[in-house]
């Protein structure tokens, strides 16, 4: 089944005394293009994730936004981050040796300074891979895919019944140039029989008249250009059942479908004709509109 290339998912993890929230949404784009913003001491985990969203999406840039804040209502106990403190002591004594800057810290102070308090879960070392940490990440972000993919299916199907909609009529418009490209010739056998009768009184060769015939004939066939278009829609409708990204091969066609078009509009010398081509242009220029937004 089509998917779009809009979605939006997210989700929550609790884990080491924090709150993990996932946030990822996609939009159109000609490739597939994944951006994540997270914390820095979690960048050796990027390109595992980047490689989880690439297995799901195909087309689109997808934006992945993690956050993490500590988790007040949690009953996991904190410990003391021992260096972290004793750095930060060895720091206040060396402003105040140096500069003579009053370094007195408070327990209050100290316990409010970045990372002196821990989690006995978590490392003190920034950056240090984590496997509980890198499962706690893959499967927040897996479940924020279900959520976007979800979405991308859902109005995947409105954009594949909107589209199925105007290629049948696209069809309808093809049947009624069927009906009408044998009554060109027609038509203009009529009309210039009835020109050479009143300009020379009937007096014509009748050999000239019908090579003069034969050739407009040729010159406005569109007979091979029906027949593309009719392989292109039973395409098109192949494609729209299909359980893979069609987005590109469907833009693929609907530029052929427009150049057959434009074929027969060049090749038209009939105001009826003209105006169904017409028609079935606008009607190309709405599905191509339509079809930009799937994978």
């Amino acid at each position: 089944m089509s998917h779009s290339m809009t979605g939006y998912g997210g989700a929550v993890r609790s884990y080491g005394g924090y709150v993990v929230q996932f946030e990822i949404k996609s939009v159109n784009h000609r490739y597939a293009e994944v951006v994540l913003r997270m914390p820095r001491e979690w960048t050796c985990y990027e390109d595992g994730l980047r490689r989880l969203v690439q297995r799901h999406i195909k087309r689109g840039r997808i934006d992945v936004y993690i956050s993490k804040e500590r988790d007040e209502s949690g009953t996991l106990p904190y410990v003391l981050n021992r260096p972290v403190v004793e750095a930060y002591l060895k720091a206040a004594g060396e402003l105040a040796k140096h500069y003579g800057v009053d370094a007195k810290l408070s327990a209050r102070d100290l316990l409010s300074l970045p990372d002196a308090l821990t989690a006995p879960a978590e490392t003190s070392l920034e950056g240090t891979a984590e496997p509980d940490w890198e499962q706690v990440l893959t499967d927040g972000l897996e479940e924020a895919l279900i959520g976007l993919l979800g979405m991308r299916e859902r109005e995947g199907k409105h954009l594949a019944a909107d589209l199925a909609e105007r290629l049948q009529r696209l069809e309808a418009i093809h049947g009624e140039l069927v009906r009408l490209a044998p009554e060109v010739v027609n038509e203009y056998r009529s009309r210039l029989k009835g020109r050479l009768s009143e300009l020379l009184e009937g007096n014509y060769d009748e050999q000239r008249f019908a090579m003069e015939v034969a050739v407009f004939a040729d010159r406005s066939n569109i007979d091979e250009e029906l027949i593309r278009l009719k392989s292109h829609f039973e395409q098109c409708r192949s494609l729209l059942q299909a359980y893979e990204p069609v987005g590109r091969k469907l833009d693929f066609l609907i530029q052929e479908m427009n150049r057959e078009t434009n074929t027969i509009g060049s090749k038209a010398n009939h105001l009826a004709l003209v105006n169904l081509v017409v028609e079935m242009k606008a009607e190309l220029e709405k599905i191509r509109e339509q079809a930009a937004n799937l994978e």
